[in-house]
């Protein structure tokens, strides 16, 4: 059985046009804080990122950002954070994020968002790690990607030796209690994979 003392929020650097985004992400920050899991996230202030380091901060919890140094301007750095990781590219990033994080989150985001989470599912897939990943799927954001699973699952692009498990929740109370059950079927051990295996990745 695993525990999660921390969650890898990925999110847009922008806030989206539905208001509905920012204020799931701001209460999701609230109930990480309250609960005093620590966030993990891509270090910017803007848009979806800053929403939900904002709320962390605010309700007493704890924030660590994890920013490429060509981004820090563009993302708006969030000097409030009580640890900030400064990398040299956007891979050493994603690595470092990966190492910190007991979980991962996808909140609506673009293109980046989207291969972060991508990426961690592969990695999964391939008996990398067994950390749980899940999907908020406000406002049903992430229903055209959950069918393109689907569809690929249907023409045997997703083989069942080669399945993963992606959470979904339908609102910021649900993420919680579901990364909590589906980690304690996993042993600390097995849930961050093979160290010679995952420093390859």
């Amino acid at each position: 059985m695993s525990t999660i003392r921390t969650v890898c929020v990925y999110c847009g650097s922008s806030a989206g046009s539905d208001p509905a985004f920012i204020a799931a992400a701001r209460r999701f920050g609230e109930l990480l804080a309250k609960e005093k899991i620590g966030l993990v996230y891509g270090g910017g202030s803007r848009g979806m990122m800053g929403a939900v380091a904002a709320s962390v901060l605010e309700h007493g919890g704890r924030v660590t950002g994890i920013i490429p140094e060509f981004l820090k301007t563009k993302e708006g750095l969030e000097n409030e954070a009580q640890e900030v990781i400064v990398t040299t590219n956007m891979h050493v990033r994603k690595q470092t994020m990966f190492e910190r994080a007991d979980a991962f989150v996808a909140l609506p985001g673009g293109i980046g968002t989207l291969e972060e989470l991508v990426e961690q599912l592969t990695w999964a897939q391939l008996g990398r790690h067994k950390k749980p990943i899940l999907i908020l799927n406000i406002r049903q954001f992430w229903d055209p990607l959950c069918a393109l699973f689907e569809h690929m699952r249907r023409l045997d692009f997703v083989r069942p030796e080669m399945a993963f498990n992606l959470l979904v929740a339908e609102a910021p109370e649900e993420i919680l209690p579901k990364l909590r059950a589906a980690a304690a079927k996993v042993s600390e051990k097995e849930k961050v994979g093979a160290p010679e295996t995952v420093e390859r990745l």
